[in-house]
């Protein structure tokens, strides 16, 4: 059983369409990171699975009980869901120990358990102090011990670091995350920072314009992204024209500008032709000084075969690397990362290589049917949530049209069915019925 399912979920205020569509599913126990850009509908979606604002269309479940379905819906207060707003909202008129206190029946209030939960987040020492005595960090941590107090079913944390300085956001973000793991709780963490996502979340649902575009561990979505939108937005990313091509001893690959390359799920692709844009990570990337040639030979000549050279165009420092911008003709400029306190200067001539296998998606209309980035296709490599699987819900049906979809299902009123449309771009009278026709999917499983 899954313990947050969230299921074509349609919301709009006003004219305004926010979220279309979504589909999620997260694990007991798991922390799944919804990430997007300013303006996706992250908090929207959240307020929504809290209950403070009412769903469209589709339903929202929690540990197999439906608490909204367009229709009926459970108040916030009786979800069982711990809050944790950007700004905390602290009460200012009670101290450290009240304010997680709060959040208990009166009668336990005063029990061992919130003096335990201050000892986890490291606030013991300040019990007694009030909200404007605690720095930022600390006030946070008070505000997660405040969400974890009545044992909820589901943590929801709205960028609850996002006002926090670099070093203090790292030290808070790993104490509120070990509180996480300690207690076993299932949590939702809304955040625009990609190695936030990357680096402390189990899933991760990537939101754009109201719509879920992939999901799956963070290592899928970053080596496999559903798109190259997905792919710049995951991370640095240098996306090249390449054509398909066979490798060694027949293997399925592409032909970039930097050479050949294996792709990463070559069956996707199997038996197909074309040109492709191909994902190349900065990491992927080795550089090797060119070493001055001999007296007589050209520097051409001193290269091995087939080596391709660039010039180091930029060269930005982060101290634990840099990302260095070559200059390589053809491929126009590359983004390598390089790990060291030495980074190349501008104007050095290198040689670069690509090692591992790389993901690619087909370009225009023309690509075979169902293959990435062909119209109507899932995805690239990792598909949609980076398992190969699909979560039906049981609300009807969507077309493999380009997103926003259409969604049916059905109402019963006096006993008589009828048949409702979600708000979408098509115009089509009745539910499709040809065979593109598939259950509407939660691209978000988790497993």
């Amino acid at each position: 059983m899954t313990a947050l399912s969230v299921c074509g979920v349609w919301k709009s205020y006003a004219s305004t369409v926010v979220l279309r569509g979504v589909s999620l599913a997260v694990q007991p126990g798991s922390l799944t990171a919804i990430l997007g850009a300013s303006g996706a509908g992250k908090t929207t979606l959240l307020r929504v699975i809290a209950g403070f604002d009412a769903v469209d269309a589709g339903t929202v479940t929690l540990a197999g009980l439906r608490v909204e379905d367009g229709r009926r819906r459970v108040r916030p207060e009786r979800r069982h869901i711990g809050y944790v707003p950007q700004d905390g909202a602290l009460f200012p008129h009670l101290t450290v120990r009240g304010n997680v206190a709060f959040a208990l029946p009166r009668r336990s209030r005063r029990d061992p358990g919130v003096d335990e939960l201050l000892a986890l987040v490291g606030l013991s020492e300040f019990a007694g102090r009030y909200p404007h005595e605690l720095s930022g960090g600390q006030q946070q941590r008070v505000a997660i011990a405040r969400a974890l107090a009545p044992r909820p079913r589901l943590v929801l944390l709205d960028e609850p670091f996002a006002s926090l300085d670099a070093s203090l956001r790292a030290t808070v973000r790993a104490d509120v995350i070990g509180a996480l793991r300690a207690t076993g709780t299932t949590a939702v963490l809304v955040t625009h920072d990609q190695d936030e996502a990357l680096s402390v979340a189990d899933y991760v649902a990537v939101l754009r314009d109201g719509v879920i575009t992939q999901s799956g561990t963070p290592r899928s979505v970053y080596s496999g992204p559903a798109d190259p939108w997905t792919a710049g937005f995951l991370g640095t990313a240098n996306l090249l024209p390449g054509v398909l091509a066979a490798g060694p001893a027949g293997a399925a690959g592409v032909r970039t500008a930097l050479g050949w390359h294996e792709l990463r799920d070559s069956a996707q692709l199997a038996g197909a032709a074309g040109a492709v844009t191909v994902l190349i990570r900065p990491e992927q990337i080795a550089l090797s000084p060119v070493a001055a040639p001999a007296s007589g030979v050209s520097r051409a000549g001193a290269l091995p075969v087939g080596a391709i050279t660039g010039q180091v165009r930029q060269t930005r420092y982060h101290g634990h690397d840099a990302l260095i911008a070559i200059d390589v003709g053809e491929a126009g400029t590359v983004q390598v990362r390089t790990l060291g306190s030495e980074p190349p200067a501008p104007a050095t001539q290198v040689s670069v290589a690509v090692s591992g296998p790389v993901t690619a998606w087909f370009d225009g209309p023309d690509a075979p049917a169902g293959a990435p980035g062909a119209p109507g296709a899932p995805g690239p490599v990792a598909a949609r949530n980076g398992q190969g699987s699909v979560l039906s819900c049981d609300l009807g049906y969507w077309t493999s049209a380009p997103t926003p979809f259409t969604c049916w299902w059905s109402t019963h009123t006096q006993g008589r069915a009828r048949s409702r449309r979600s708000p979408t771009r098509s115009s089509s009278p009745s539910p499709p019925t040809s065979s593109r026709t598939r259950r509407c999917p939660a691209w978000g499983r988790n497993g």
